[in-house]
C-alpha cells in the first residue's frame, strides 16, 4: 500500500472513532453523599441522570466550573436549600 493509501485509511479510522465517541452517553457509574456546602455554592446547573435510560444508575450530576460531579439524588433537596431562587 503506498503512502497515500496509508493517509487515507488511519484519517477514515480517526473520523469514525472520533464519529461513535460522539454517541456514547457519559453515565456515572456510582455516586457520593459526601458534596461539601461549599461545593454546593458553587454549581452552575444541575441535571438527573435516570436509570431507566442509557444509564444504569440514577444520580444527580453537578456541573462546577466545567467539571462534572456525581452525586447521589438526595443531594438535590440540600441543593434546593442552598439555592435561595429555586430549584437550578
Amino acid at each position: 500500500m503506498d503512502l497515500r493509501g496509508t493517509v487515507l485509511l488511519l484519517f477514515l479510522c480517526a473520523l469514525a472513532i472520533k464519529t461513535t465517541e460522539g454517541s456514547i452517553p457519559k453515565c456515572c457509574v456510582k455516586t457520593s453523599m459526601e458534596i461539601p456546602t461549599n461545593l454546593l455554592r458553587k454549581v452552575e446547573r444541575a441535571e438527573m441522570q435516570l436509570s431507566n435510560g442509557v444509564c444504569e444508575i440514577n444520580a444527580l450530576i453537578l456541573h462546577v466550573k466545567g467539571k462534572k460531579l456525581c452525586a447521589h439524588p438526595k443531594i438535590k433537596r440540600r441543593l434546593k436549600r442552598r439555592n435561595d431562587n429555586g430549584p437550578i
